[in-house]
């Protein structure tokens, strides 16, 4: 009886000990997936300044953006090229980091842009002067040395609904 009850404590034990150290674990991020997530939100912190001078700190040369406005972007310069043009077309943008999650190979944020963003120039579906408000979940897939070499943007159908001209009223009858 002895020996089962000495059993049953060793298995009670090491199920204990098991559990606190996977608690102990638990939300704790590897070095590198610290520093992907440091670079995606590095990048995010560009927007509202504008500057993007230092984009290819966090993002590979060869680095590309499958949610392009018209596709693929490919390459840092170009890039660049479409956050500045984002920029002049939108002032005021504050970004709201709500969740993040990364691993060692990517890095995911769901990003608030708040209301205080207003066109400035008339795209995206949107008229000059109107502020929008869109939630977004980024997606980064960063190389061997933690810069950002593939991007992806989620948007809820709402947000993207406000980007699309307005549709034609359908006159065929069909409801």
């Amino acid at each position: 009886m002895k020996k089962l009850a000495f059993a049953f404590s060793a298995v009670i034990l090491s199920c204990f000990i098991t559990c606190t150290n996977n608690a102990a674990h638990e939300g704790h991020m590897s070095e590198k997936a610290e520093k992907n997530l440091e670079n995606t939100k590095a990048v995010i912190a560009m927007f509202p300044s504008g500057d993007f001078s230092k984009a290819g700190d966090y993002i590979a040369a060869d680095g590309v953006d499958h949610s392009g406005p018209k596709g693929e972007i490919k390459g840092l310069d170009s890039l660049k090229a479409m956050f500045a043009q984002y920029s002049s077309m939108v002032t005021d943008v504050k970004n709201e980091v709500v969740k993040t999650l990364a691993d060692d190979d990517y890095s995911m944020v769901w990003l608030k842009q708040s209301s205080t963003a207003k066109m400035d120039d008339p795209s995206m579906g949107m008229k000059a002067g109107q502020h929008t408000e869109m939630e977004s979940i980024e997606v980064c897939k960063h190389g061997a040395d933690g810069k950002i070499t593939d991007h992806w943007t989620f948007m809820s159908m709402g947000d993207v609904m406000k980007m699309m001209p307005q549709m034609p009223k359908d006159t065929s009858g069909v409801k």
